[in-house]
This record gives structure tokens, C-alpha cells and sequence, in this order.
């Protein structure tokens, strides 16, 4: 039991945690664009190296 006692206030810090970076994550612009980020992947390197 007394394990549990130092368990479920680590589980708790570390979902706050975990929040508090994806909070931190969306008010710093990290999910503005995501399809430009899909569509960057298909392009191909090739054809900008060679203009």
C-alpha cells in the first residue's frame, strides 16, 4: 500500500506535466501548419536540386 502512497503522485506530476508541454506546444505554433507538413514530405529533393 505504501507503494501506491509514491505512485499516484508521480503518475499525477507527470500527466501535468505532459500537459503543460502540450499546452505549451500548441500556444508556440507547433500544430498551426500540418498540411503543409504532409504535403512537404511528397515533394521530391530531386527536382529542387536541379533548378
Amino acid at each position: 500500500m505504501s507503494v501506491l502512497a509514491i505512485l499516484i503522485p508521480v503518475a499525477l506530476l507527470m500527466g501535468g506535466v505532459g500537459l503543460a508541454l502540450f499546452f505549451w506546444a500548441m500556444r508556440s505554433g507547433q500544430f498551426e501548419d500540418l498540411d503543409g507538413a504532409a504535403q512537404r514530405i511528397l515533394i521530391d529533393e530531386l527536382e529542387e536540386e536541379e533548378d
